[in-house]
């Protein structure tokens, strides 16, 4: 006779393994979630802990600033010249270079130019504008006696040679019969200071003539 097995009995078996393992995988779970949350709530902690000390260091060490007045630059006020801008020169202009003249050989030198000897004889005598009477006029008006002289009564006739140029200009004025210093001094002084005479001539041209003078110093 066979034996028959009935499936209720079986799976009334089953039941209790089965619930006992779905109870240890649940179980697992939420011991794993809480696990899970402290270990991350512990490092949220900490990392909260870190930068709340940092944070502390730092307030207490830094120096308070005080809050710093900015000055606000003085703006110019726009002018109405307008604004040149010069473009940079890219070829600057080249300094020239002056080049000193060729030096060629040098000549001898040049003799001074020396004017003609004064004619002694000319045909047209040189003569004092006006004649030989305004000549002893100018003299007389123009002439010093030197107190010297007339304290020690000097008197006499000085005699001179000067040169009339080709303009009637006096130059060359010496003394060729002396009386005292004082005299002579007075006689070139005023020979010197005469007004220019009309030039001597030969064949028609203006020379340099040579000329005498006497003048009388006398007290009367």
């Amino acid at each position: 006779m066979e034996i028959k097995k009935s499936s209720n009995a079986n799976n009334e078996n089953l039941r209790f393994p089965i619930a006992l393992m779905a109870f240890l995988f649940v179980g697992g779970l939420v011991l794993a979630s809480f696990t899970y949350k402290t270990s991350l709530e512990e490092d949220l902690l900490a990392v909260s802990g870190a930068h709340s000390t940092e944070i502390e260091y730092i307030l207490e060490d830094a120096p308070v600033e005080e809050p710093k007045t900015t000055v606000e630059p003085e703006i110019a006020p726009p002018t109405a010249e307008p604004i040149i801008i010069i473009p940079p020169n890219p070829d600057p202009p080249k300094s020239k270079v002056i080049l000193p003249p060729p030096k060629g050989p040098k000549g001898p030198p040049l003799p001074p130019v020396t004017p003609p000897e004064p004619v002694d004889f000319p045909d047209v005598e040189a003569k004092f504008p006006g004649g030989a009477a305004e000549l002893q006029k100018w003299i007389f008006a123009n002439v010093e006696y030197p107190e010297t002289s007339i304290e020690m009564e000097d008197q006499g006739r000085v005699f001179l040679t000067f040169v009339v140029e080709t303009d009637g200009s006096i130059t060359g004025v010496k003394v060729t019969k002396r009386v005292t210093t004082e005299l002579d001094r007075e006689a070139k002084r005023v020979t010197r200071h005469m007004p220019k005479w009309i030039p001597g001539e030969v064949a028609g041209k203006r020379v340099r003539t040579r000329c005498s003078l006497p003048i009388v110093f006398t007290l009367k």
